[in-house]
């Protein structure tokens, strides 16, 4: 069984590099994703649209050209036999509300739109009068259609009948804090024993529902389901596979974009949020692959931990509301411990098989920010700078001697040429993915080399037996081809490496987005990459975000403005780069070791502004000391401010 479901990981992977490589412009189609219909909204969750609003939203669709599409029309497409039409939309609605039996049901046949209705098994069983579980409360069975409505609407053939799980939506309790999370993308924690389920059991618990819920539909309706509806959008990459072995090729999310044909194992949708006015929802359909501005807090999670859990649940609280107030998009986390602040995790803030758990704190923390902060979540790890304790397994600085060390002046990082080393990172980086919910990750600055590194004898190996050059690093300096040629190969494998990393985290979270620290000099200095390895257009090519170290202080700029205003000038000459840049600016100035004070710092996000950059960030973020100051810093940093949102800092 063990190997069975290895191989739903091994497949899956696959099939996502497939579909990420091969979906190309054309045949595009957006989804919009509706739950309950009433005539009188009252809908504190917000997830309830009025009759009145959706016939809205159905004329204009109609009289805008828009076409409503069939899964049969996706499945055409995907295999070439026929294009999709121009302007398709896929009409989804989760949950199987009686409503859209009642009201959106004759809509569809008056407006010949068809749709998709996903469906929990569970909440439809039993008669009207008794109750179901429904997510974390129990309501009234006579909530959700009977499955006689079900079957009548999947013979009209305008409805489609999807799986949504057969009770797999809900939350489980995810962590030791005893957080509820999505069933389906999250392991069981058993806090009288202080395990999480294993792969095979989750994987299993999975399979057993996803298995009885399309038997279910087929019994009920005569039509074995063809699409499943991930219960609130999460989902991972064996239980994809699972739903395709099962005859479920289409899976539906909840993230946000368009669609192509040619990939449609995980559609995007457009959460369509509670009675959403026409107008918001045109703009969102003109705007489905824009994105705004970009605003980051680098926080470190060791300023939350305390051995004293009362203590650390108030420095939670107070890390929460602090970022709540300011309204800005992300927060890089700090997943790892480093309690000597040398830039080297020694310990880790999840359980992991390699290093010890300072605390199993990670989860936690980003599930408490995404839900009560509204942000994105970037798990900040090391990418090379783990301490287990093999000297042999570093990075080794070659001496114009014929002799090398292991670096003392710069991170302990672990060579990426070490397999034993490499094997240790993955599986820390698989662990992370497994036991925490994250939106993103973030690689540290650790990721360099210099241009006497590395001298490891599995780096040397490498050099000449795969990349075709001389076998020293003293045979590749005296030569400038070979030095241009090694430089540009070890930036490009540390590339690899941390797309390497970052698939292995997507097997279990497959949505998130990547960013990578660059060292300012590369970008200023374009020469200096071969003192790093780092390039600033591979890095916009490679990964979502580039968040570029632009901490004017740190580097000793004379002019801290002069100095920002020639790096944007800089990131703009290259495709995508200030839309695909995120600059953080010090809020620390550790050359005299104080504060930058929180007026200066709001005048370079301004200036950056000015300049035409508008992703940046700032680090560190001590929210214990309220340093930068809330009030002051959120009038530079927050999303609230004009000319994004009107209004004033709550």
């Amino acid at each position: 069984m063990m190997k069975k479901i290895l191989s739903f990981i091994l497949v899956s992977c696959v099939l996502s590099l497939l579909t990420a490589s091969a979906v190309t412009a054309g045949d595009e189609f957006i989804s919009l994703c509706y739950h309950n219909t009433m005539d009188r909204v009252n809908d504190p969750e917000g997830m309830t649209i009025s009759t009145k609003r959706l016939i809205e939203h159905f004329s204009w669709l109609k009289s805008h050209g828009f076409r409503a599409i069939t899964v049969d029309d996706l499945l055409a497409a995907g295999k070439g036999e026929r294009p999709l039409p121009d302007k398709a939309v896929l009409l989804t609605f989760d949950d199987g509300y009686d409503s859209f039996y009642q009201r959106v049901y004759p809509l569809l046949k008056a407006y010949e739109f068809p749709a998709v209705l996903a469906l929990v098994g569970s909440w439809m069983e039993g008669p009207d009068d008794n109750y179901v579980r429904y997510g974390d409360h129990i309501v009234p069975r006579e909530w959700f259609i009977s499955w006689d409505e079900a079957k009548e609407m999947a013979d009209s053939g305008l409805v489609e009948i999807a799986s949504h799980s057969y009770e797999l939506h809900l939350g489980v309790k995810g962590n030791p804090q005893e957080n509820s999370q999505p069933a389906l993308a999250h392991r069981i924690f058993d806090k009288k024993t202080g395990v999480y389920e294993g792969d095979v059991a989750f994987l299993n618990r999975i399979r057993k529902d996803l298995e009885k819920n399309t038997d279910l539909i087929q019994e009920k309706t005569g039509k074995r389901p063809r699409v499943m509806v991930w219960p609130y959008g999460k989902f991972n990459l064996p239980a994809v596979q699972i739903a395709r072995d099962l005859g479920m090729p289409i899976t539906l999310t909840l993230e946000d974009g368009a669609n192509y044909s040619t990939d449609i194992s995980k559609i995007r949708r457009y959460l369509v949020s509670g009675d959403q006015k026409l107008n918001d929802l045109v703009w969102q359909i003109h705007n489905i692959k824009k994105t705004g501005p970009y605003r980051v807090v680098h926080v470190d999670l060791d300023y939350v931990y305390d051995p004293d859990p009362v203590q650390q649940e108030k420095n939670l609280g107070l890390l929460i509301e602090r970022i709540e107030k300011l309204k800005i998009s992300a927060v890089f986390l700090q997943a790892y411990a480093d309690a000597d602040g040398n830039g080297t995790a020694d310990a880790l803030y999840f359980p992991n098989r390699h290093l010890p758990v300072k605390a199993d704190l990670f989860n936690r923390v980003a599930w408490q920010l995404r839900n009560r902060a509204g942000v994105d979540v970037f798990a900040w790890m090391p990418v090379l700078g783990f301490e287990f304790g093999e000297e042999s397994w570093l990075v080794q600085e070659w001496k114009k001697s014929d002799t090398y060390q292991t670096t003392d002046d710069t991170y302990r990082r672990l060579s990426p040429f070490e397999p034993k080393a490499r094997k240790a990172i993955r599986e820390i980086y698989a662990d992370l993915a497994r036991y925490a919910d994250f939106q993103g990750l973030l690689f540290h600055d650790d990721a360099f080399f210099t241009d006497f590194e590395d001298n490891h004898p599995h780096a040397l190996q490498t050099y000449r037996e795969k990349w075709g050059l001389p076998g020293s690093i003293r045979e590749i300096r005296n030569s400038p081809e070979a030095m241009k040629r090694w430089t540009e190969a070890k930036s490009q494998m540390l590339i690899d490496w941390t797309q390497e990393l970052a698939g292995l985290v997507k097997i279990w979270r497959p949505t998130i987005f990547t960013a990578r620290n660059i060292y300012a000099m590369p970008i200023m200095n374009p020469e200096s990459e071969a003192w790093f390895a780092q390039s600033l257009p591979q890095f916009l090519n490679a990964y979502d975000w580039t968040a570029i170290m632009a901490m004017p202080y740190m580097e000793k700029a004379g002019a801290p403005l002069p100095w920002l205003g020639d790096m944007v000038a800089k990131v703009k000459k290259y495709p995508q780069g200030l839309k695909k840049t995120v600059f953080e600016l010090q809020s620390y100035d550790w050359n005299r070791e104080k504060p930058i004070p929180t007026a200066e710092l709001v005048e370079q996000m301004k200036f950056l502004q000015r300049q035409g950059a508008v992703n940046f960030g700032y680090y560190p973020d001590n929210f214990l000391e309220n340093h930068p100051e809330r009030k002051k810093v959120h009038t530079g940093i927050s999303l609230q401010i004009f000319p994004y949102q009107a209004g004033d800092e709550r």
